[in-house]
């Protein structure tokens, strides 16, 4: 197995990693791996485009249809 050492590690971080490996009754090193292998362990999200977000949130609700104005064709200056 491989080791490491994390340095400049933030102080209220190690405190919380200290009690929280107190709570689950193990040692910080074995509470980091832990949390560390679940991190690396997770799916990825998709990322959306922002259209494709919004409408992921909004479908939901039925959508609303909107009127188009009707649109002259392109002037061409001559």
């Amino acid at each position: 197995m491989a080791s490491i050492t994390i340095r400049n590690l933030d102080e209220n971080v190690k405190s919380r990693l200290r009690v929280q490996a107190a709570v689950h009754g193990r040692s910080m090193e074995d509470e980091a791996r832990d949390i560390l292998a679940a991190a690396l362990n997770r799916q990825p999200t998709q990322r959306l485009n922002l259209a494709a977000a919004i409408r992921a949130r909004v479908a939901p609700l039925g959508g609303i249809e909107l009127e188009l104005p009707a649109r002259d064709p392109p002037a061409f200056d001559e």
